[in-house]
């Protein structure tokens, strides 16, 4: 059976929701990643367990930006998100 129209996003926000997911949702893991290491002092610690969370972190935004009925809003949310980590980064680094 079918899935109803009105369910289905187009063509262009189903592109944009991909590569919010893909591109904006690693560019947040990492600088997420990146925040951790500047704020906690061990950072070995912080580093030797960073690919895990970045890639768990990573699934978990792909799925929310699938979740999300504009590709655009998710877009602005994970490159505001990014912005605030740089500044975080910038200023305590």
């Amino acid at each position: 059976m079918p899935a109803k129209n009105e369910y289905l996003s187009t063509p262009g926000q189903r592109a944009l929701k991909i590569t919010a997911g893909l591109i904006g949702g690693y560019l947040l893991a990492v600088s997420f990643q990146m925040v951790l290491s500047v704020l906690i002092p061990d950072r070995v610690a912080v580093i030797l367990t960073g690919a895990f969370t970045v890639f768990m972190f990573w699934i978990a935004l792909m799925i929310v930006a699938f979740l999300a009925r504009n590709g655009w809003v998710i877009w602005g949310i994970y490159l505001l998100s990014t912005l605030t980590c740089a500044v975080i980064i910038y200023f305590l680094k």
